[in-house]
């Protein structure tokens, strides 16, 4: 299943025809069920890491990409980790970072004018949004490492991270057959040495860094030094002023929540950095990209967006972003629901489990029963995406990119919707013990990107027919149709100029 729309729609026709929760028959036998009922779902994600671990499959595709670290750990070693790693995504820690969001967007901008410059015939160009997208999150955010990416220079790492969500590297055939035979996998394969590639490079950026950012700490000049999520993460600026604790009290609990199990060791770090530096690139850039689609698709929203920015002021902070922009909430929230990153998950279960319904289910058989016995060895899959446009969830309109149903309350979502615990009643970020742990650095990242673009562009479709969807790959991304590589998105953009309305007009 990895056409994402049909996939969507083909989730939400079987559990509108065989109920909330209905099995799918997998090769050679295997048992897969699929979730959809909202007291199931709470129930799974109150056990995931623990009694439903990572599937084989990928287990061996994140241990080749980015080592044994925080997305590859179940149970204790993942609950270890994670703790390790939370005063990295602390609010305290983002406020510090708000800034190089806001400077990574201006560069951008400005980066647009200059080419729009050179068409004054026009006053506009045709710019590939996802290509800059992604500029502007390859390592900036959580590394606070610029690669030049911004200012016209070629990197390894901006390649490399550029080619992971590529189809031509991710063969959708090989992705099918890997799942049911994750022992491929292990094989010489191009994608395995693709895989393996963007390990060492990325790890060596990575090992820079922790390099540089650990001799800062020690030759004392930490306060000058990066404001990375990374860097803070060793150093603990910021986060201890904000807690009451010195920095290095900070970094002594973060050292304790890994002494018992496992060293917090330069190998880990490296593991982890990695897989900061692909979660905060990936996902985030194929969000703004669906931002910047869906204004273009919807100029009224679009006008009322920047409306809102331009009546704020020049620079939010992070509060601001997060508490006293109203109308910029709801386009990001609309586009996290419309465009997750993640379309599903799957978790292999480790043991027996009965998992409750909230409503009764109809047998073949015509008995009902209000929960149902998952044997251990089961494939349980959550459709995150097919849930956040699921009509029984979010409406008749729930396939319509709509920011003022986060006003509507009741009258604009059903009922059944508030029963889904994720963020916003949202199932992008997850929910339970593995919810993105990076959520809050990436909403701040999203909204001040978009804050400073919307006010000084205008977003336009580069025609009238072009269509823009998800490709396939190790993510999807979104493309025109007609292009034959993921990534290419083509807008029109050209500057706002504002013009004050006249009061006597």
């Amino acid at each position: 299943m990895l056409d994402s729309t049909a996939t969507t729609e083909l989730y939400e026709r079987w559990a509108k025809e065989y109920g909330p929760m209905y099995k799918v028959p997998g090769v050679f036998g295997q048992s897969m069920v699929v979730l959809w009922d909202p007291k199931a779902i709470s129930h799974f994600f109150a056990r995931d890491t623990w009694l439903y671990n990572q599937t084989p499959f990928n287990r061996i595709v994140v241990q080749t990409t980015m080592g044994r670290g925080v997305l590859w750990a179940d149970g204790e070693s993942h609950k270890r980790q994670r703790k390790a790693l939370n005063p990295a995504f602390s609010a305290a820690v983002i406020r510090n970072l708000t800034s190089v969001f806001h400077d990574a967007a201006h560069k951008t901008a400005i980066a647009w004018d200059n080419e729009i410059e050179l068409n004054q015939g026009t006053h506009c160009a045709v710019i590939d949004v996802q290509e800059w997208m992604n500029h502007i999150s390859v390592g900036i955010a959580i590394l606070s490492h610029d690669f030049g990416a911004l200012d016209g220079n070629d990197s390894d790492v901006g390649h490399i991270l550029n080619a992971f969500g590529s189809s031509a590297n991710f063969s959708s055939d090989l992705l099918i057959l890997a799942q049911n035979f994750p022992f491929i996998l292990k094989l010489p394969l191009p994608v395995m040495r693709f895989s393996l590639k963007f390990r060492l490079i990325v790890g060596n950026i990575c090992q820079e860094m922790l390099s540089r950012t650990r001799k800062e700490y020690e030759t004392g000049g930490a306060e000058q030094g990066d404001k990375s999520c990374l860097g803070l993460l060793l150093r603990a600026e910021g986060y201890g002023e904000s807690a009451g604790l010195t920095p290095q009290e900070v970094l002594d609990e973060v050292h304790e929540s890994l002494n018992s199990f496992e060293r917090w060791d330069a190998d880990l770090r490296l593991r982890q950095a990695r897989v900061l530096l692909l979660a905060g690139f990936e996902t985030t850039a194929v969000s703004m990209t669906w931002a910047l689609v869906e204004l273009a698709q919807n100029p009224d929203i679009q006008r009322k967006l920047r409306d809102e920015c331009l009546e704020f002021g020049p620079t939010p902070s992070y509060d601001d972003l997060t508490n006293k922009l109203p109308y910029l909430d709801a386009v990001v929230n609309e586009v996290l629901r419309l465009h997750a990153p993640l379309k599903e998950i799957r978790r292999l279960a480790m043991q027996d489990d009965v998992i409750p319904l909230s409503e009764p289910l109809r047998t073949a058989t015509g008995n009902f029963m209000e929960s149902v016995c998952i044997p251990k060895g089961t494939v349980v899959v959550i459709p995150l995406a097919a849930l956040n446009c699921s009509v029984s969830m979010w409406g008749p309109d729930a396939k319509v990119f709509k920011p003022s149903r986060w006003f509507e309350g009741d009258e604009g979502m059903l009922g059944a919707r508030e029963t889904l615990h994720g963020y916003r009643h949202l199932m992008t970020f997850g929910d339970g013990a593995r919810m993105c742990l990076g959520r809050l650095l990436a909403l701040a990242e999203f909204k001040a990107v978009l804050f400073v673009l919307v006010r000084k562009i205008v977003f336009e479709m580069d025609s009238p027919g072009v269509q823009i969807v998800d490709s396939l790959g190790s993510l999807p991304r979104p493309r025109a149709v007609g292009s034959a590589e993921a990534g290419s998105v083509p807008l029109r953009v050209r500057r706002f100029s504002y013009r004050p309305q006249d009061p006597s007009a």
